[in-house]
């Protein structure tokens, strides 16, 4: 591959793609379209501006005419969509962007990418599409889909889209499906960010419930790597799951942080339970170390301690990122030259 077209390049999982694909290759050309919603964040792929073998192209992946002109443009070998609204506390207060984005923008993707012939198309999901387990089994390839929130259903109906187009045109598409992730760049709203940041700050970190919901966690790059082995590895029309082999209770994770930052269970405060929420997530990897001969390799105690350390070294990311002052980055590099 010389050209690959990366969508939410910006974001947490899309950045840490691109910063591994320029690890692999620094001869790849790099196409990134981010729309630049609240978690698409500029710094997060700092210094990329002047990579020659790198483009950044603002815009909407619903947009027809937009992503058409880019494929017409850059003719790429793949596209990897990781472009989706993600957080399902916001798909509960309001899950129209949900819908546009995840279903139409893939649509829409799927459609264009038809059009000019793309080689190969890598739908990145989640676990979530399965629903929840009890305190036994895992989510395997076949599990069927049972998507209980407003962001996991709109993610299973991009992933049906995608098995549609497979079946009936021979697309040749990929969907990749994962546990929670951690590591650096991740928007401080999810847990492990949310909670580092706070902690160090020394202020309370809310947990669900009694914190009895068990979540299956994967460091980003081992989960950037599944997704690069699928690209390059993976058949068309089939699914591969990727998980971390790490089960923990959402309690037991808190007061692991609690332990590394030195801080008190004082801490903790109980909040009510989320609607619906989940039990259990956990991923049976099987088939990805069967046929793409990968398997997660950065353990949990490892990726956690990297993970704090570069939130404690990166404080004025975090800091910009809450205040908002993280949009300004565009302007301050682009300015004029790329179009709103």
């Amino acid at each position: 591959m010389n050209t690959i077209l990366v969508t939410g390049g910006c974001g947490f999982i899309g950045s840490n793609f691109i910063r591994l694909q320029r690890e692999l290759d620094p001869n790849l050309r790099i196409i990134n379209v981010d729309k630049l919603t609240y978690a698409g964040n500029l710094e997060n792929l700092a210094g990329f501006e002047n990579d020659e073998n790198y483009v950044f192209a603002k815009g909407d992946i619903g947009d027809a005419e937009f992503i058409s002109g880019l494929l017409e443009e850059w003719s790429p070998a793949a596209v990897i969509n990781f472009a989706a609204e993600s957080h399902v506390d916001r798909s509960i207060l309001d899950s129209g962007p949900f819908i546009q984005t995840n279903i139409v923008g893939t649509q829409v993707l799927l459609d264009a990418c038809r059009k000019m012939k793309i080689p190969r198309y890598l739908q990145v999901s989640t676990d979530e599409v399965y629903g929840s387990l009890g305190a036994e089994g895992l989510f395997t390839e076949e599990t069927p889909l049972a998507p209980n929130s407003p962001y996991s259903s709109s993610k299973a109906a991009a992933d049906l889209l995608v098995r549609a187009y497979c079946h009936t045109f021979g697309f040749p598409g990929m969907i990749t499906r994962c546990s929670n992730n951690y590591g650096p760049y991740q928007f401080p709203e999810k847990i492990i960010p949310l909670f580092i940041a706070n902690l160090l700050e020394d202020k309370k970190v809310p947990v669900y419930g009694k914190g009895e919901n068990i979540r299956d966690w994967i460091h980003v790059r081992d989960h950037c790597r599944g997704i690069d082995a699928a690209l390059r590895n993976g058949k068309p029309g089939e699914v591969y799951n990727f998980g971390g082999n790490c089960e923990l209770r959402n309690i037991d994770l808190t007061k692991r942080l609690l332990k590394a930052l030195d801080k008190p269970e004082s801490l903790i405060e109980y909040v009510t339970d989320r609607p619906g929420h989940d039990l259990r997530y956990a991923i049976d990897c099987t088939k990805a170390e069967r046929e793409l001969d990968w398997r997660p390799e950065i353990d949990f105690e490892t990726g956690l301690a990297e993970t704090i350390a570069w939130y404690r070294e990166n404080a004025g990311w975090v800091e910009r990122v809450r205040s908002g002052e993280y949009r300004e980055y565009y302007q301050k590099q682009y300015g004029d030259r790329l179009s709103e």
